[in-house]
């Protein structure tokens, strides 16, 4: 029972930095990020992402140094997303399976060059299909199994070129247990896999589509596989049918706009739990900095400890390497 005012004074504890502190409930450090890059194959080591600026397109060359340099900021993993050229996209998205497409190249060559760092890779069809969809398209429709069967295939390959997680983000019904069986059979019982297990519907994938060089692509919308931004009891069944079919880890996606999904997932089954502050987050934080409406560097910070209050283990984020540079100081 707390005792009255002013015997209690909340603020003593507030007064000075020691206090604050010592007392403090939610720490962030580098640990809990996972550094978001996108790679291509163009010909210059770095390109510029207008809708994300402080976010460049990186060759395998400047990957590989992205990861050395994750090592050295105590950032433990990377998550890799591809830009692929548009003359290697077609209706299936074959590239996504060739045996040495971009992302198998670069996961090699970074894990060559730091070991100790993890790669996560997504497994999805929509950075190499013509028609932007995460899936066999048919008719205007996403099919569910004829994609899983694909994405077992992409699993399989990325997974003998080293990557350490698969983080399957299709939202395909059954995926989950489909590549966790696959990857038994090839004698991978180590491979990891981050499920994207509550992916919603949103608005804020805008400059991740510029990124990846997908915008204008998408024919029609993704409502009819990823979740309703309304539903939230929808999310636990989605989260607890991919736990039983072999996930690692689950994934809610976007961020901040969805933290009331973290702390429900993470009370009701105590996993490992992530987030994903995606290109819509990152922009808004980056493009209110650059007009000086707020303190940028404060507000990375506060973005990043709001995800870590709310009970996840790591957060996905273009501003890994930032945040870790500002907890160093």
């Amino acid at each position: 029972m707390n005792a009255a005012f002013p015997a209690l004074r909340l603020r003593r504890l507030r007064q000075a930095d020691w206090t604050r502190r010592l007392v403090r409930e939610t720490v962030l450090s580098p640990a809990d990020l996972i550094w978001s890059v996108v790679i291509h194959d163009g010909p210059d080591a770095r390109e510029a992402i207008p809708s994300m600026p402080g976010v460049e397109r990186l060759s395998v060359a400047e990957a590989v140094k992205a990861a050395v340099e994750a090592r050295a900021l105590g950032i433990p993993a990377l998550a890799v997303f591809p830009k692929v050229d548009g003359g290697l996209k077609d209706a299936r998205g074959s590239a996504a399976t060739h045996p040495d497409n971009l992302v198998v190249q670069a996961v090699a060559a970074m894990k060559a060059a730091a070991p100790e760092v993890g790669i996560v890779c997504d497994v999805a069809l929509d950075p190499y299909t013509d028609h932007g969809h995460d899936g066999v398209l048919e008719r205007g429709c996403v099919l569910n199994d004829a994609t899983v069967e694909r994405l077992i295939e992409q699993s399989l390959l990325l997974a003998s070129a080293g990557a350490d997680v698969l983080a399957p983000s299709d939202m395909m019904d059954g995926r989950i247990g489909r590549i966790r069986t696959a990857l038994e059979a090839d004698g991978r019982c180590d491979t990891l896999i981050l499920s994207y297990a509550a992916k919603y519907a949103s608005a804020f994938y805008g400059p991740f589509r510029d990124a990846i060089g997908t915008t204008g692509l998408l024919k029609g919308d993704k409502a009819t596989y990823q979740m309703d931004p309304a539903n939230t009891h929808e999310a636990l069944r989605e989260v607890e049918l991919d736990l039983a079919e072999g996930a690692d880890m689950v994934m809610v996606k976007p961020g901040l706009p969805y933290l009331d999904i973290v702390r429900r997932v993470v009370e009701r089954f105590a996993v490992p739990t992530f987030a994903f502050q995606v290109s819509g987050e990152y922009a808004m934080i980056k493009a209110a900095g650059q007009n000086g409406w707020l303190d940028e560097d404060r507000a990375v910070l506060e973005s990043l400890l709001a995800f870590k209050r709310a009970g996840c283990s790591g957060v996905l984020t273009y501003f890994a390497r930032d945040a870790a540079r500002l907890l160093g100081r």
